[in-house]
């Protein structure tokens, strides 16, 4: 899949003016046998229609007709970890790229690699969900939709999330824990297990099921591409028509 660049673009649109200029310099030349003639009518025929075309661009900008707004939205994919909330979510936002609509990735991984002191208890992870909300917010005020992926474990703060973000779309990816277990590359389950890892969700902290998800896919029977398939088609039908 390859996506057209502006620099393509432009030298395709140069390369069309040049035949379309040099069509109509042989066509006057055959008429009239001048080239001078042939030369000046092509170079009139240039510039006429850039400054028709640059006119008709500029009155369309300013007709609304035909125009839909694509209000900016948030999926927020939550579950246990280790139950797909990032492998899903960066399909889900690969496709939603080629839309062409503005559009970004957040995820917990990357957010505490750069803030990396950022607690595990309770209020922690609650202050943690109030400054993400409030970076989504920043981004859906410059109309930019949001895909963000976190355990985000405890209802209240997703429930402020909720408060905050305009059309925000809870992805609940349901799995069982002994799934999860099983898709532990990293071993923190077993880390978990062995005392080593404090509030860990599942294990020996909580994660409260959301009760009121938009969108729940149980990943133990639904693979990573079928699910971010059904999530691009809500996605598609609610808000990018």
């Amino acid at each position: 899949m390859f996506r057209e660049t502006n620099t393509r673009s432009i030298v395709k649109g140069i390369s069309w003016r040049v035949v379309a200029t040099t069509t109509t310099i042989i066509i006057v030349y055959i008429f009239f046998g001048r080239l001078d003639l042939a030369i000046a009518a092509g170079l009139i025929e240039t510039v006429l229609k850039v400054v028709l075309y640059w006119g008709h661009e500029k009155i369309w900008h300013k007709i609304h007709w035909g125009k839909k707004k694509i209000e900016p939205f948030n999926l927020w994919f939550t579950g246990l970890p280790l139950s797909g909330k990032s492998t899903i979510a960066d399909k889900v936002y690969k496709e939603l790229e080629k839309l062409h609509i503005p559009i970004e990735r957040i995820d917990s991984k990357d957010i505490r690699e750069l803030v990396p002191n950022i607690g595990y208890s309770r209020e922690d992870r609650n202050r943690h969900m109030l400054r993400i909300a409030h970076l989504i917010k920043t981004l859906q005020n410059n109309s930019i939709s949001t895909v963000a992926s976190f355990v985000s474990p405890y209802r209240e703060s997703r429930k402020a999330i909720r408060e905050m973000v305009k059309n925000n779309i809870v992805v609940y990816l349901k799995a069982d824990i002994e799934t999860c277990k099983r898709r532990d590359y990293k071993g923190v389950y077993e880390k978990a297990l062995r005392g080593e890892l404090e509030n860990f969700s599942g294990i020996n902290d909580v994660y409260e099921e959301p009760q009121h998800a938009e969108i729940v896919i149980d990943t133990d029977t639904v693979s990573a591409d079928e699910a971010a398939s059904q999530i691009v088609k809500y996605v598609r039908k609610h808000y990018v028509k």
